[in-house]
């Protein structure tokens, strides 16, 4: 298991550029998202987990924040990235990599705007036993 993350994890940061990430599973997520987990362990008091997320077009993640910084990288399609103050702070494309930061206070967005599916490989770094992400409220975006 240790050397299935090992290989994840230095597939993401070296497609990265040792960036950070993350995302997905809100309120609520729109119809068809999907993710599945590649790779997930423990060590001390954090879980680190490897996921892939799919984000159909014309859907998104739902607004949340997360309890640790995640790390990804965009595998196929266009990531649309939102703050809470309904402002886009990102556009990735396929290669590029995002990192979101912990906390309420960072509350966000991800919405697929394109044609195509959107796929992000996206390392969550969690204290141990917490949700890859928590819900959050709309604030008063004209937008899902």
């Amino acid at each position: 298991m240790r050397t299935a993350l090992r290989t994840a994890v230095t597939s993401v940061v070296t497609a990265a550029a040792v960036l950070t990430c993350g995302s997905a599973g809100a309120t609520p997520a729109g119809p068809g998202v999907t993710a599945r987990i590649l790779a997930q362990t423990t060590v001390g008091g954090t879980d680190y987990t490897l996921r892939e997320i799919t984000v159909p077009p014309g859907q998104s993640t739902g607004w949340h924040y997360h309890d640790g910084p995640l790390y990804g990288v965009v595998k196929q399609g266009t990531l649309s990235h939102f703050d809470a103050g309904c402002a886009s702070d990102g556009v990735y494309r396929t290669g590029a990599s995002i990192q979101e930061p912990p906390g309420a206070d960072h509350v966000h967005i991800g919405r697929n705007l394109g044609d195509t599916p959107l796929v992000l490989d996206v390392l969550y770094v969690l204290p141990h036993g917490s949700p890859f992400s928590e819900d959050a409220a709309n604030p008063g975006c004209p937008f899902q």
